[in-house]
């Protein structure tokens, strides 16, 4: 198969899926293989302006926050094993980790915020155990102003927590949130400065940003419409619940630059990566949460060792995967909240497109 009729194939696919679902407004992909001479920018749906359009790139933003992480403890600044107690103030401390009327607060550890094993709630996709959820509260009460406090303070007051530290697996935002409070309390900046100074500057990534800051320069292209239920949501001031969990703004080249740095081992060392990849929980069947990092795993019949991939996805269809059988970085977006596993299908299907290709040619190598 030839290697235009590859992108050919790849364009297509992806524009009828845009067209088939009446909630994709606008969508974006890349497709990267240096191996394999495949450099694929796409852009679709009716509301689409450029393929280079800066977009919210939802939780592949706790990717960002785990790389930081590791380089803190490259630096000895801190341990994954050390408690958040050592970091966060009483205020945020108190009451966080109440489970069956016990508090577990003390026993929570950074590895937990990462890995998803706290046991904290996700304010973001639980429901709350008495009042609106959070998705309804960003469309219901657009001109509310957040703060990373609020958001932990309405979590406490309207979620319910599920086990005790180390015992489950359950994704939470809540646990990211934490995590930005102690980059911050390590760093001694505010955590959009930590963002900038340890990755959008070294490796040039120019249109991301830290949402309602500025980015190192301005994107030619507005900000790509977010819908939350049908309705876009992208400047409402309710958009402030982001923050280390989800709060980066970014485009699909960038994101390019993020994963090839990362998987080349530019930003952070070999077995640092290595160490966010092994320590895990079970997200799905056939995926594992290490540290920030989704790691797609062979599942007998269901997932061939063919897709095994690594990276991060959000829950608005985003998705950043280095897929090491064809050497191919496949990043894009649906932007749509509650299409997390559709964007995850989507990137596996890119993926199976390139498997097929390599296998019947030659030609791409």
């Amino acid at each position: 198969m030839e290697k235009s009729k590859v992108q050919m194939e790849i364009e297509q696919f992806f524009k009828k899926k845009v067209e088939k679902d009446p909630k994709v407004h606008n969508a974006y992909l890349r497709v990267y293989s240096q191996k394999h001479g495949v450099d694929i920018t796409l852009a679709a749906g009716e509301e689409a302006i450029h393929a280079e359009q800066p977009f919210y790139i939802a939780s592949i933003s706790k990717l960002f926050t785990s790389v930081i992480f590791g380089q803190l403890v490259e630096q000895d600044l801190c341990s994954y094993e050390d408690k958040i107690s050592q970091y966060l103030d009483s205020d945020l401390l108190n009451n966080l980790h109440i489970y069956k009327e016990k508090d577990y607060t003390n026993e929570i550890k950074i590895k937990h915020l990462l890995n998803n094993t706290s046991g904290l709630n996700d304010f973001l996709e639980d429901k709350p155990v008495k009042g609106t959820s959070m998705p309804d509260l960003i469309v219901d009460e657009p001109n509310r102003t957040w703060t990373p406090h609020d958001v932990i303070h309405w979590a406490k007051e309207n979620m319910k927590n599920h086990f005790p530290p180390g015992e489950g697996f359950h994704y939470s935002d809540t646990g990211y949130h934490l995590l930005g409070f102690i980059i911050e309390k390590i760093t001694g900046l505010p955590f959009h400065e930590v963002l900038n100074n340890n990755i959008f500057e070294p490796l040039d990534m120019k249109h991301s940003h830290f949402f309602r800051t500025e980015p190192l320069e301005a994107s030619p292209y507005k900000l790509a419409k977010l819908y939350i239920r049908d309705t876009e949501v992208s400047n409402h001031q309710s958009m402030s619940i982001v923050y280390a969990g989800g709060g980066i703004v970014s485009t699909t080249s960038d994101l390019l630059k993020f994963m090839k740095a990362l998987v080349n081992g530019q930003i952070l060392k070999k077995e640092t990566i290595e160490k966010m990849k092994s320590d895990w929980g079970k997200f799905f069947l056939g995926i594992d949460y290490g540290y920030g990092l989704m790691n797609i795993k062979t599942v007998p019949v269901l997932m061939p060792a063919k897709y095994n991939s690594w990276g991060n996805a959000g829950s608005t269809g985003a998705f950043m995967f280095y897929h090491p059988a064809t050497d191919a970085y496949l990043i894009g977006t649906l932007n749509h909240f509650g299409y997390g596993q559709k964007g995850i299908r989507l990137m596996l299907q890119m993926a199976d497109k390139l498997l097929k290709a390599t296998k019947n040619s030659e030609v791409l190598s």
